[in-house]
């Protein structure tokens, strides 16, 4: 296999959001050896043992109610105002890494919920920022994953139209404009983070320089998941993994191109280890 040549995608890898969320948890980790986290730092199995290594505990929306007297890091996802409430109950120590797009966004969702907006978010059910988000609004805005599914719903003459940041803005504008089509008044507020969004007119540009890419992320990530289709659909000889270790060697011929590249919640180095597995041929 010496003959593979192999290149990083430069774009790929953590997002800004991501990378202060990380910084702050290991700048804790290495003064006080351990630190509570709300929920996973990250969607990504790897980094999150590897920081669970240095001391990061990991808990869930329980066991941080039953947490006193600790310090607790909230992740780049953001969380809904009764985490904030319980951890004053508490007595609590908040370390709030809550993406400054995601508290953006929040923020508006707040406001129009105070003017008696009909607020919907085209976003995934259950995932940690629409949880946020919901939150914000006394869990009584709409959140829908697809057009099909917003159309089950009685909807007003006038919506109020969000979107979870990480969502696809080309989807986002296509239910705006359907919605107009049918008639009704929207106000579509475009929350979505370009730092993600642009990924996609990037990654189609990249995936199709190789004969083959293999695209590393974590199975939890929506983004992931977005994005490894947006590669397989410009190139199908993509290939999706989580570790160096599911490489197969059956994939691949001598004379091949790879372009490896990620989730905005894949490290670079797991990236890199890839690479290296590939270079080495050990996998």
């Amino acid at each position: 296999m010496e003959t593979l040549s192999v290149t990083i995608d430069s774009n790929s890898g953590f997002c800004f959001g991501v990378v202060y969320a990380i910084q702050m948890a290991e700048d804790i980790l290495a003064e006080r050896g351990y630190l509570y986290c709300l929920g996973d730092i990250v969607h990504n199995d790897e980094e999150v043992e590897r920081l669970q290594q240095q001391g990061l505990r990991i808990i869930n929306h329980e066991q941080f109610r039953e947490l006193q007297d600790e310090t607790v890091l909230i992740r780049a996802h953001g969380e809904p105002p009764e985490t904030y409430q319980a951890a004053l109950k508490n007595n609590l120590t908040l370390v709030d890494a809550s993406c400054p797009v995601v508290l953006k966004l929040q923020n508006r969702i707040k406001s129009s919920y105070d003017k008696k907006d009909k607020i919907f978010i085209y976003g995934k059910h259950g995932h940690a920022e629409v949880m946020g988000l919901l939150g914000q609004t006394s869990n009584e805005a709409v959140v829908f994953e697809s057009m099909e599914e917003l159309l089950r719903h009685e909807l007003p003459a006038n919506i109020t139209l969000y979107s979870q940041t990480t969502k696809s803005t080309h989807s986002f504008y296509s239910i705006k404009g359907q919605l107009e089509e049918l008639g009704y008044q929207v106000n579509a507020n475009d929350t979505i983070c370009r730092q993600v969004s642009n990924r996609d007119k990037e990654l189609r540009k990249f995936a199709s320089k190789f004969t083959k890419v293999v695209f590393v992320s974590g199975t939890k990530s929506s983004n992931g998941k977005v994005l490894y289709h947006v590669c397989k659909d410009t190139n199908p000889n993509t290939f999706f993994i989580s570790k160096a270790e599911q490489l197969q060697p059956d994939w691949f011929s001598p004379g091949d191109s790879i372009g490896i590249c990620g989730a905005t919640s894949t490290p670079m180095w797991l990236m890199e280890q890839v690479r290296d597995a590939l270079l080495k041929g050990e996998f």
